[in-house]
């Protein structure tokens, strides 16, 4: 009969198998070079570019507390609510102030928000057709006239648009007020509809202007969309309007969203234009297309003669500080906008 032995672990070969520690990982060395010397160009060109960022960092902290020391000593001298004051503003005797942001607010946001909804569809057709469906031989000199229109002077942008665009838009104008004027944007405002001095023909001019910038950003993430998606919906029997519904858009929503707010900000600060083109008025703004008024910008613009006493120039600066932070506010939104379409 065989005995069955059952194998000593210590002799060799007896299959047992022995667990070997696992090795530690190396640490990650600080320095981006590792434990090799950095050469002195990589140090130079490590400490501009660190450099460049803080200076960026450092000169919009700068300005914010400049406007913010400016602003102070008239704000103390305000004798209105600074935010929800929207009358006319009485800077004559600095001891006993009257000034307030809320009608420039409510005309900035507005004229910049109808500005806004008039380009993006325009610059999204434009991105669309310069993309994928223009020969190639059109496209270049197509996104250079788009592009060129960046380039005109605002004070061409305002003479052209009160001298050359409200007497044709006058018509449109008319007929908007006349058959949809029970609607509170078309209503009668403070304005004359047919001078053409109105937020109508404004958001208009600034559309244009904005146009070049949205249409821009949107082509060149238009254009990053991955080859081989397009090929395989194509493959799978998808029109080319499918693939730019199903692929294109898609991939450059983010994109798209990013050169709307950049067209925003630049639509928020827009001075020489709008100032020629909007008329001052005496009466509350009413968030009609047809009203008139001041932005920020053009109401700090049109009234620079005061600033040679700081308490009125204070004024002015404090309007000027909200805007400052306004802009933050709205690159804030897109980049939560960009975040949250990037995490879906």
């Amino acid at each position: 009969m065989a005995t069955v032995t059952t194998p000593n672990p210590a002799d060799a070969g007896s299959a047992e198998v022995v667990a070997a520690p696992f090795p530690k990982p190396r640490p990650t060395p600080l320095s981006p070079w590792g434990k090799a010397k950095p050469r002195p160009g990589d140090r130079i060109f490590r400490g501009l570019a660190e450099g460049s960022s803080v200076l960026i960092v450092v000169l919009i902290g700068a300005i914010g507390v400049f406007l913010l020391w400016r602003a102070i000593p008239a704000l103390a001298r305000n004798k209105e609510n600074f935010f929800t004051y929207g009358s006319n503003w009485i800077t004559t005797d600095t001891s006993a102030m009257h000034f307030g942001i809320f009608d420039l607010l409510q005309v900035t946001v507005c004229v910049s928000l109808f500005a806004l909804v008039l380009a993006m569809p325009v610059a999204l057709g434009i991105a669309i057709f310069l993309t994928q469906y223009a020969p190639p031989r059109i496209v270049g000199p197509l996104a250079y006239i788009v592009d060129l229109l960046a380039a005109v002077p605002s004070i061409i942008y305002g003479v052209w648009g009160l001298y050359v665009l409200a007497p044709r838009l006058r018509p449109v104008a008319t007929w908007l007020n006349d058959h949809l004027g029970w609607f509170f944007l078309f209503a009668t405002g403070n304005a004359s509809v047919a001078g053409g001095g109105t937020i109508f023909t404004a958001g208009i001019v600034l559309s244009v202007m904005i146009l070049p910038i949205i249409s821009a950003v949107s082509r060149e993430v238009f254009v990053q969309t991955p080859e081989s998606q397009i090929e395989a919906a194509l493959a799978l029997g998808a029109t080319r309007w499918e693939v730019v519904k199903t692929t294109v858009l898609p991939f450059g929503r983010s994109g798209y969203i990013s050169g709307a707010m950049l067209g925003l900000g630049r639509a928020l600060g827009e001075t020489i234009a709008l100032l020629i083109i909007l008329r001052g008025t005496q009466t509350a703004f009413r968030w009609s297309l047809f009203d008139g008024g001041y932005t920020f910008a053009s109401k700090i613009a049109a009234t620079a003669s005061e600033f040679n006493d700081q308490y009125k120039a204070g004024a002015y600066i404090a309007a000027g500080l909200v805007l400052f932070l306004l802009t933050f506010v709205v690159n804030a939104l897109a980049r939560a906008a960009v975040a949250g379409k990037g995490t879906r």
